[in-house]
């Protein structure tokens, strides 16, 4: 703009407010506004609406409003005055100036400084120096093109290779101090932080190199060496590839969280583009602010090592406090000595894409990394267990989440209690073992005799027949994981074998059944398979189709009784006429559900027989 500098209100006044929101949210024009799925909480119809005449945006379902440059902050989790710069950017008005001092020279000079020792790092890795560090890369799985896409680049092992390289194009040493890509000693000597290792640019949100780490190739008292904190540089605030994976994470609503440079680039690599990690630290509470800005719940995705475990601690203990809104964090532990990067090498994109899917939610997680591997058959080991998730309960900073947390937590202690306790006979920890064929032959009738309610009837014909059919979850494991059992034994069960599922190695029945005996589930099964040992004559390829296919019907008419069942808590508030529609669905569901019930004795193996 000639003349003068535009003011704060005449540079919100110019801003497309539409224009620039939709670079984040597909709009759809609604006569004088835009309308869409909001950014900020999931939703399946559209609530968000961009009132562009009056220069705000709304959302009807989470409350969310503000002006374009409010948008901007939340969106990408910018300060106001890079939320300034970054709309400048997109459209091309200037932004206007800060009234107080100015910005420094030097910070401007930093980015070039950095934006230069990343081209001279590139071109080290095409040059003959650069070879081995090459080698080590396409060794790693890494493709040319992908090497490109990320700037990756070598430093030699020279002691002033950069020094020289890049005072020649103007930069003073102390600058390049000051970007942290030199280190001076007390004596006054300037020489490169970089040497002999292969380079990872680090950018801000904007796309702005900051800072670099660098992977050791040979001999060296750090494996990764990251830039030290600079006027630009701050590790605890940044995130590796945020400015790439910003915008396939808002587009999907998922960002995962890898624990390192490599396992971000080979995720993108293999088409998860929506990954980041941070800079070789625990996550810190600013990272975390900056994930739920792009998800609700981000995939926290560990290597399976100890140190993995630890981390998915120490992640869930720094979260808790600041959950809010539905908040939370999903995890993915990878088995033992996998990275996501070995494990994609290994098994493929679309395998690792399938435990994604399958993430543990913060409190399953929780629990998993708190029991798994140890004894709880002495009152001290329980009460220990209870004080520690007692305290991660405590941890949380919302009261609700705290009373869900330690309601969960609760209902499964319980289960760790001994028979005994109970006044049953108790049974040795790990000594639990089904009797052969104990899951042959749980008919319907034998069922019913040893269950009385109709409707534990129902629960155990939908969960026993999986002891057996483990791979009939394939495909309708998140149906399971939505619905609630009445019977407390059956939806102990339930859970665990969601749990199961989500990491099993191999979908058979006898992992399953070994994996519920480890976790105390022996008593369960026990009073279940009591008598249930005839075994069921041989099926056909046409019977084992038609059972699955009925018990997927059960778990459908299961769960629509459930939806049903809570719509109908509310009919005091309904006409009568919806009352009568209410009465006739159950109706027709009780009828649906009775094919399954007590009375059936068709069943030769606790699966139901075709309704038709």
């Amino acid at each position: 703009m000639s003349g003068r500098d535009l003011t704060l209100e005449e540079f919100k006044a110019r801003i497309p407010l539409a224009e620039v929101v939709g670079r984040y949210v597909r709009l759809t024009r609604r006569g004088r506004e835009h309308v869409g799925l909001c950014p900020f909480h999931k939703e399946k119809t559209p609530s968000f609406n961009v009132v562009e005449s009056k220069g705000f945006y709304h959302c009807f379902g989470c409350g969310a409003h503000g002006t374009a440059i409010d948008f901007v902050m939340a969106v990408e989790g910018l300060s106001f005055p890079d939320a300034l710069a970054r709309i400048a950017d997109l459209t091309g008005i200037p932004a206007p100036r800060r009234t107080g001092p100015e910005r420094s020279e030097p910070s401007q000079r930093l980015y070039a400084a950095n934006a230069a020792a990343a081209a001279w790092f590139r071109d080290q890795l095409a040059d003959n120096a650069g070879r081995e560090a090459l080698a080590y890369l396409l060794r790693r799985g890494l493709e040319h093109e992908t090497i490109r896409a990320f700037g990756l680049g070598y430093a030699p092992g020279e002691r002033t290779a950069l020094k020289r390289a890049l005072v020649g194009e103007g930069f003073s040493e102390a600058e390049l101090v000051a970007a942290g890509l030199l280190v001076r000693t007390e004596d006054g000597e300037t020489f490169d932080r970089f040497r002999h290792r292969v380079m990872f640019p680090i950018a801000d949100e904007r796309g702005r190199i900051v800072g670099f780490g660098g992977r050791a190739l040979g001999e060296a008292r750090a494996k990764y060496l990251n830039t030290s904190e600079t006027e630009l540089f701050h590790k605890g605030e940044l995130l590796y590839n945020l400015h790439r994976a910003a915008k396939p994470a808002r587009e999907r609503r998922e960002i995962v969280l890898a624990e390192g440079y490599m396992d971000v680039i080979a995720l993108s690599q293999a088409g998860l583009d929506h990954a980041v990690a941070p800079l070789g630290t625990a996550v810190t509470e600013r990272q975390l602010q900056i994930l739920w800005r792009l998800a609700e719940a981000p995939i926290v995705c560990l290597d399976g090592d100890r140190a993995g475990l630890a981390a998915a601690l120490r992640t869930a203990e720094r979260a808790l406090p600041l959950m809010r809104n539905g908040q939370s964090l999903r995890f993915v532990i990878l088995p033992d000595g996998e990275d996501p990067d070995s494990y994609l090498r290994r098994h493929g994109a679309e395998a690792l894409a399938a435990v994604l899917s399958k993430a543990h939610t913060l409190s399953q997680m929780i629990w998993r990394l708190e029991t798994q591997g140890r004894r709880f058959d002495t009152p001290e080991a329980r009460a220990a267990l209870s004080r520690r998730l007692r305290g991660f309960a405590r941890a949380a900073g919302d009261p609700d989440l705290r009373a869900s947390l330690w309601d969960q937590f609760r209902t499964l202690l319980d289960e760790l209690t001994p028979r005994s306790v109970r006044g049953q006979k108790p049974q040795k920890p790990g000594t639990g073992k089904l009797r052969p064929g104990a899951w042959e032959g749980v008919g319907a009738a034998r069922l019913a005799a040893g269950i009385s309610r109709q409707e534990t009837s129902r629960e155990a014909r939908l969960i026993l027949p999986l002891l057996r059919h483990p791979e009939w979850l394939v495909g309708c494991e998140e149906e399971l994981a939505e619905i609630h059992l009445e019977d407390p034994r059956l939806e102990k069960l339930r859970q665990e074998i969601v749990l199961w599922f989500a990491d099993a190695p191999n979908l058979d029945a006898d992992t399953l059944q070994r994996h519920l005996l480890q976790y105390g589930f022996g008593p369960i099964l026990d009073q279940f398979a009591a008598d249930l040992t005839q075994p069921s004559p041989p099926a056909t390829e046409t019977d084992e189709a038609t059972r699955r296919r009925s018990w997927r019907d059960m778990l459908a008419a299961i769960r629509h009784k459930a939806a049903l069942r809570r719509e109908r808590a509310t009919e005091d508030d309904l006409r009568l006429e919806d009352g009568e529609r209410l009465n006739r669905w159950f109706y027709r569901l009780d009828r649906l559900l009775n094919r399954y019930g007590a009375d059936d004795a068709e069943s030769d193996d606790g699966s139901p027989d075709s309704a038709n």
